[in-house]
């Protein structure tokens, strides 16, 4: 199979920014087919479609850092190897947003609206369910996190029961941050492009870092959250089949697995004082 056949984990780790790439090949076909021969449901299709190329590497990664586990090193060392496969993961997340950001801006509105339809009728309702009325920001802060939290069990837990499973809800995230950047930019491409010149260059720019900064800033921590949740949840599912929980080395890859759901959640705190406290001053 040619597309799950490029990379390994072992060349992923050592040239992490080529996941990037990677990540825009894996959407942009997974697009394309989707349109050709799914097109009433072109935008799910297109998920599971770049869910599957990714799904040889994330699973061959889990059993890559399950193996790390049963090495003689200090849970620092460990915890500092698993950061390598976290780092080509985000790069990975970042490929397939830029693509699907790139797709629905320069594609026909017509085509788009037909193509990430779900998507949009997503960022529909969570916008329809955000308009709370009188609230406070510790109360905002609560339903963040706590709803933050929830995904993150659901990423540890598909994991788990299905090895690559968190690659389909981070991919899903991926493709609604993606249309919800892809708005923006649409919405205010207008003034951007009025402009002539070098003006109208750096308008053009600005409007799309802006998109992207505006739902990044505390959406990169979030994601990375899951990832974490996704590894130790995968690293316990590879243990188990491997029957290592028969062996002395299970008590020290459930050790390790609970120190990344600890950072996970920790850095799941951090991300939800970022949306609620920080992004509204900025953007």
């Amino acid at each position: 199979m040619v597309l799950e056949s490029l990379v390994t984990p072992y060349t992923a780790e050592k040239k992490p920014w080529e996941m990037i790439f990677l990540g825009m090949l894996f959407s942009t076909v997974a697009l394309f087919i989707s349109i050709q021969i799914f097109e009433s449901m072109a935008g799910l299709i297109a998920v599971f479609l770049t869910v599957f190329a990714c799904v040889p590497l994330f699973y061959n990664t889990m059993k890559f850092e399950e193996e790390k586990d049963l090495l003689p090193v200090p849970e620092r060392t460990l915890l500092k190897e698993h950061a390598k496969a976290l780092t080509f993961f985000m790069c990975l997340f970042f490929g397939v947003v830029i693509s699907f950001v790139a797709w629905y801006v320069f594609l026909p509105a017509e085509l788009t609206n037909k193509l990430f339809e779900i998507q949009i009728t997503t960022i529909k309702n969570i916008n329809a369910h955000s308009i709370l009325g009188n609230i406070t920001s510790l109360d905002l802060f609560n339903k963040i996190f706590f709803n933050n939290i929830k995904v993150l069990i659901f990423c540890i837990l598909f994991s788990f029961f299905y090895g690559s499973g968190a690659i389909f809800i981070l991919t899903w995230n991926a493709s609604v941050v993606a249309v919800a950047i892809g708005t923006f930019i649409k919405k205010n491409l207008v003034a951007a492009v009025s402009n002539i010149g070098l003006a109208k260059i750096t308008g053009f720019a600005g409007v799309v870092s802006f998109g992207f900064m505006r739902y990044l800033f505390h959406g990169v921590p979030e994601i990375l959250a899951y990832f974490i949740g996704g590894l130790a949840g995968g690293i316990i599912s590879v243990a188990v089949i491997r029957h290592d929980l028969s062996s002395d080395n299970f008590e020290r890859i459930v050790f390790d697995s609970a120190d990344l759901v600890l950072i996970a959640v920790a850095v799941l705190l951090v991300a939800a004082v970022m949306e609620v406290y920080v992004t509204p001053v900025l953007f």
